[in-house]
């Protein structure tokens, strides 16, 4: 491998004869001229690429891409604005909703307290009436009782004296006693 490298680097001396001279190339004044000939076309080469290719299409990307944004906040803003007026309806739907449903209550509740008093009104007036009945009865036979009790009084009496005595009283000397004693 040595032999090779040596016959290798004795080839690229030979080829360049004054290479070992002058050293490196950009410090040499004679090659100067050349060198900023070629930094000039390639300089004025980059700066029409930049100019005219890599700047319009970065500049444009940027502007497609602010004109997304802006239409996107626009659009956002727009769909804001909808969703509130949406919202607003709904709760203005509710309200409604609500005092509806409120309304509903409060007559719900004056039907059921009208139909209760007038169930409780028919309630009391057929209990009026069953109580009526019934004291009538009660007085009916109160009254019927009270007209036999003489006819029972006097008969207990007359069994009364007729036991105690043992002579049967007649019946208008009971009633005598009993006007006596009333």
């Amino acid at each position: 491998m040595s032999v090779f490298l040596t016959t290798a680097a004795a080839a690229a001396a030979a080829a360049a004869p004054d290479a070992g001279a002058g050293g490196l190339p950009q410090f040499d004044l004679a090659k100067w001229p050349g060198q900023m000939v070629w930094m000039l076309i390639i300089f004025a080469v980059m700066l029409f690429l930049f100019a005219k290719v890599f700047v319009p299409r970065v500049g444009g990307t940027i502007a497609d891409r602010e004109d997304r944004i802006a239409g996107d906040i626009g659009d956002a803003r727009r769909l804001k604005a909808e969703a509130d007026k949406q919202a607003a309806d709904a709760a203005a739907e509710m309200a409604l909703a609500r005092g509806a449903a409120q309304k509903l209550a409060v007559d719900a509740k004056a039907k059921a307290m009208a139909d209760s008093a007038a169930k409780e009104a028919l309630e009391e007036a057929r209990l009026a009436e069953t109580f009526a009945k019934a004291e009538a009865r009660i007085n009916e036979s109160r009254e019927q009782a009270m007209s036999h009790v003489r006819e029972i009084a006097s008969d207990t009496a007359a069994a009364i004296v007729a036991h105690l005595t043992g002579r049967e009283a007649s019946g208008d000397e009971v009633k005598a006693a009993l006007a006596s004693k009333a």
